[in-house]
């Protein structure tokens, strides 16, 4: 591909203050931002510098994306640039915060806070890693750190908040543990209120010895979280209680995934009335019915993410829903591409239509802007972002042409502007 590059632009960091977690960790390329030839019927894009102080933003009604990353000599933070959704044009990549593996990023509901995980094996001398509270700085996109706390375990590798925008759940994978967080009226974050303990295992002995919480998935009544554990086999369900800060127990307590799958993370459809779980070790989605009165989930459905004949190494990673319900998108690490499923509006059914390459390897993460036109795959692998064009008739995926270049990314979040 015939590229543009640029020197990222570095803002004023915030401190990290945290100590790097994996030794031997592998080296990311320094951002850069690529623009290449256009599939035909794209339109030309251009590259828009920015103009001003470093890590100033061009006024424009872009809207923001931030990206995780796990940190090393060439990745130092959480990295933003600006995205227009309406032709795909993506701006210089920059530091907004230099703090140590930001690998999962939560924005607050009224947009002025963004949450990042700290993937610490150890923090201010306990097992544990951290959670960080950032102020937006809307004119520069820069991060201004608020504070950062205790994940209450080592190895926090999701987090959410909740709807009132007053408490965050935190899933810490190294602990197989979750916490609740308050969130206090100027962003910052307080102590866990809540923690709970997960025990056991299941059949792998090299992923499934002991507990290990992958990701937080709270419901459309604010009332019940699910929380897959990939070492126990079962989705953990919670009850929240935002009015005092609880996290209890649900009855049923859980649901069962079949032994080996390794549960990941989950995603509701827009009617709430389905979840789609997807399963790392056995590459597979499943389907489930949502009680919301129960707080319970019964299976429907189970497919794999993988296309028929493949026998390579494979893991799965990320799922989402399109704002739409339409589809649903998983991503595979080994494979290295986005399954394309087509989703029965009735019956919360799968169908998978494609396996689209994600011009990477091992894209980790990848996430659907709020106008349900574009995909940015985030390739851990390749140390890139390639944007994809979705068709809103099928749920394709179709290569944009752009790719921002940054070191490990981990995670895509949107930051809406207007």
């Amino acid at each position: 591909m015939n590229a543009i590059n640029s020197t990222p632009r570095e803002a004023t960091a915030a401190p990290g203050g945290a100590e790097a977690a994996h030794n031997g960790m592998r080296q990311a390329k320094t951002p850069s931002f690529q623009l290449g030839s256009l599939m035909a019927g794209c339109t030309s894009l251009a590259l828009a510098w920015m103009a001003g102080t470093p890590g100033a933003l061009a006024k424009s009604t872009d809207d923001l994306v931030y990206v995780g990353t796990y940190t090393g000599s060439k990745s130092k933070g959480i990295y933003a640039f600006r995205f227009n959704a309406k032709d795909g044009r993506a701006e210089t990549p920059f530091l907004a915060a230099e703090t140590a593996h930001p690998t999962f990023l939560a924005l607050a509901p009224n947009k002025r806070f963004l949450y990042a995980v700290g993937e610490l094996g150890t923090f201010q001398g306990k097992k544990a890693g951290s959670v960080s509270a950032f102020s937006i700085d809307r004119a520069t996109g820069r991060l201004d750190l608020l504070n950062q706390v205790s994940s209450g375990g080592p190895g926090p590798c999701h987090l959410v908040l909740d709807a009132t925008g007053k408490w965050v759940l935190v899933a810490n994978y190294g602990g197989g543990s979750v916490a609740l967080l308050p969130i206090q009226g100027n962003g910052a974050l307080g102590e866990a209120v809540s923690f709970h303990q997960h025990q056991g295992s299941s059949l792998n002995p090299q992923r499934q010895e002991g507990p290990h919480a992958h990701g937080v998935t709270l419901d459309a009544a604010n009332r019940v979280a699910i929380v897959p554990d990939l070492g126990l086999d079962r989705l953990m369900i919670y009850r929240l209680d935002a009015v005092n800060g609880r996290l209890t127990p649900n009855d049923p307590p859980h649901a069962a995934v079949k032994p080996g799958s390794g549960p990941r993370h989950l995603a509701f459809a827009p009617d709430y009335k389905h979840a789609y779980g997807i399963n790392e070790l056995s590459s597979t989605i499943t389907v489930y019915a949502y009680d919301s009165a129960g707080g319970s989930l019964a299976e429907v459905q189970t497919l794999s993410t993988l296309p028929d004949g493949f026998d390579g190494d494979n893991s799965t990673a990320e799922i989402e829903v399109h704002p739409t319900g339409k589809f649903v998108y998983g991503s595979n690490r080994g494979h290295d591409s986005i399954a394309v499923f087509a989703r029965d509006l009735q019956r919360g059914t799968l169908e998978r239509v494609a396996n689209v390459p994600t011009q990477g390897k091992a894209p980790r993460n990848f996430a659907i802007d709020p106008t349900g036109a574009w995909l940015w795959a985030a390739n851990q692998g390749s140390d890139n972002l390639v944007l994809f064009r979705i068709d809103p008739e099928r749920g394709l995926l179709q290569p944009a042409g752009v790719t921002v270049d940054i070191g490990s990314p981990v995670c895509v979040q949107y930051v809406p502007l207007d």
